[in-house]
């Protein structure tokens, strides 16, 4: 299966060289497109210096923090438009295990959306403190509550989507960022009817970095899966 792994990074120069090698050193048939938005601590250059070891890994600039969602739509535009049979979004911090690639790969087979979840089997996190995984999962909760979307980790960011799924939803009309991005991609999905199963993994937080996560994303999540429910009642936007 010609298959695409997609990492957007801002910052990440401490862990890209790691990340890259797990990665390939695991999956060395697949490619790779690290989606950089100008990172100042040179994560881009250390990319640039990788390519010259795996010829399978892609760079793509952008002129600035533009934020996860637009970082993920412009990946997998660019997947589609190469004709990849899969795509497979991931975290370039590390916490995220490559070696559930190949796992998740093969459920494609019988499903049309993989999720890496970290919350179907219980709680399957590492090294969050306590309100951070309570926020975590409530916000999970409250998602499935008011979107009435049947999955249990809809934040998750570890997924592999076959291309058709992709290809039916008009990335230009997402303008969700951070955990609203991943909530709505999966709405739209089971909107859809595909077929979606998700699989446990174990997450492990970054060990080197910064988090992401803000109050401005956490604030967005809570606007979107009220936006969804009216999508939903009113049978708008699939």
């Amino acid at each position: 299966m010609n298959t695409l792994i997609i990492s957007p990074t801002y910052n990440e120069r401490k862990n890209i060289v790691r990340f890259v090698e797990s990665v390939f050193s695991i999956n060395p048939d697949c490619h790779m497109l690290i989606v950089d938005d100008n990172s100042p601590d040179g994560t881009a250059d250390q990319v640039k210096k990788l390519q010259n070891r795996f010829s399978n890994l892609y760079l793509e600039c952008r002129p600035g923090k533009a934020g996860l969602g637009t970082a993920y739509c412009f990946g997998f535009t660019w997947a589609l438009e190469r004709d990849y049979d899969a795509i497979v979004q991931m975290d370039a911090d590390l916490s995220h295990d490559p070696k559930e690639i190949s796992v998740m790969l093969d459920l494609l087979t019988d499903y049309d959306l993989v999720i890496g979840s970290r919350y179907c089997d219980g709680i399957s996190v590492v090294r969050w403190p306590l309100r951070r995984l309570m926020l975590s999962y409530g916000a999970n909760v409250y998602s499935r509550v008011i979107t009435g979307m049947p999955i249990k980790d809809a934040t998750g960011g570890f997924k592999v989507w076959k291309k058709e799924v992709l290809e039916s939803i008009d990335l230009k009309k997402i303008r969700s960022n951070g955990y609203s991005f991943q909530i709505e991609m999966n709405f739209r999905s089971w909107r859809k009817g595909f077929n979606i199963i998700e699989y446990p993994i174990i997450f492990i937080d970054r060990t080197i970095g910064e988090s992401k996560m803000s109050k401005s994303i956490m604030y967005e999540a809570i606007f979107v899966v009220w936006r969804l429910r009216i999508w939903k009642l009113f049978g708008w936007n699939k």
